[in-house]
């Protein structure tokens, strides 16, 4: 039994089984059966109760159990939770895979290019935070994870050793 997360907002029920090239099971308890093509390991074509769909994998990150699909060319953003994702956060420990981070480093030695932040600022996963110099390449260091910036700790224009702390939160 798995529950489907869409978009964020909507969550579904089901039981699907797949069975060579063909699905059925319980979607919200409302039974389904129909068939596919796998087109490629990213296209797959459905056909169930006589309409056809293709289904698009555009993103899949198999760590945290989602996907972004493009059925039909509407795009869904999919979360799946299993049994024991649902004991997790009813326990409330569904939150420990997530990083938690107190500084960046330097990688490498280098010299402070530009800092994207201030103190205080919030920031999120994959946001740019410096940009460091390094054997005459730029290096833009991004936040690892959500947070907010405590203390920014590096000079513009300074010369940084590895593992210097730069910014902490």
């Amino acid at each position: 039994m798995y529950n489907i997360i869409i978009n964020s907002q909507t969550s579904i029920k089901t039981n699907i089984q797949i069975n060579g090239d063909a699905f059925q099971g319980d979607i919200q308890d409302l039974f389904l059966k129909g068939s596919f093509i796998k087109i490629n390991n990213n296209q797959f074509h459905l056909i169930y109760n006589n309409q056809s769909f293709n289904v698009d994998l555009l993103k899949l990150n198999a760590e945290e159990k989602s996907m972004v699909l493009k059925i039909n060319n509407t795009k869904f953003n999919i979360q799946l939770q299993d049994k024991y994702d649902l004991l997790l956060k009813n326990l409330g420990m569904d939150n420990l895979s997530t990083k938690k981070i107190s500084d960046i480093k330097a990688p490498m030695p280098g010299m402070v290019l530009s800092i994207l932040v201030k103190e205080g600022e919030e920031v999120k996963k994959g946001d740019a935070l410096i940009i460091l110099e390094a054997m005459k390449m730029e290096n833009i260091l991004k936040s690892p994870s959500d947070g907010l910036v405590k203390k920014v700790v590096a000079n513009k224009g300074k010369a940084v050793e590895k593992n210097e702390v730069l910014i902490q939160f």
